[in-house]
């Protein structure tokens, strides 16, 4: 009996086209998560800032550390600038992941910028050290400490190394900044590779 003339058959036969999209959507759908998600963690980062420089000009103001959002359980401690790059960006204490959601950390263990040793601070490559792969010898870095000293550095070179392998000392002669973020700058999975941008204290 054909399709006409018996019209239930037609309503009785299975969607194909619908079972071959559902493949199509789902890999859609999967995209706008991951898109998503790729633009909330820069977003995130740069309404942080805001917050942050506020926070960090009270610091200045009054002496003292001041919590960027009530919550926080970090205080700004530096104002990390690239003048070559137009780019600023405040560092909070310490390098826990909470931290560096948010901003640049100064990494634990390791004096101040311009202190005798080696200051490191830490952060992810697609916010605030996206653009550590730019920085060359020679170019200028500025910080300016909780405590209003304002310090100049000049890149002396970058290198690669495995976190666990990276040689710094953070008692080493002389006054030195390092940048840590992870390597390579554009991959999109975590691996063992650290890019360290190296800098050392202007007299």
């Amino acid at each position: 009996m054909s399709d006409i003339a018996n019209p239930g058959a037609v309503a009785r036969r299975p969607d194909r086209r619908g079972i071959k999209t559902l493949p199509a959507l789902l890999l859609v759908a999967a995209g706008l998560v991951l898109l998503t998600q790729a633009a909330w963690i820069p977003a995130k980062a740069a309404l942080a800032q805001v917050l942050l420089e506020r926070a960090f000009a009270l610091t200045l103001a009054e002496g003292t550390g001041m919590r960027p959002w009530p919550w926080a359980d970090t205080v700004p401690v530096a104002r990390i600038a690239f003048p070559g790059l137009g780019e600023s960006y405040v560092v909070l204490a310490g390098s826990s992941g909470q931290a560096l959601a948010f901003g640049p950390g100064h990494v634990e263990g390791t004096p101040e910028a311009g202190e005798p040793g080696t200051a490191v601070y830490a952060a992810h490559r697609d916010t605030q050290f996206r653009s550590l792969g730019r920085l060359a010898a020679g170019d200028p870095i500025e910080v300016v400490r909780r405590d209003g000293r304002s310090v100049r550095f000049r890149v002396t070179g970058r290198r690669v190394a495995r976190w666990d392998a990276s040689g710094l000392d953070p008692d080493a002669p002389g006054r030195h900044l390092v940048l840590v973020t992870c390597w390579p700058l554009h991959a999109i999975t975590p691996g063992p590779e650290r890019l360290l941008v190296e800098a050392v204290a202007e007299p």
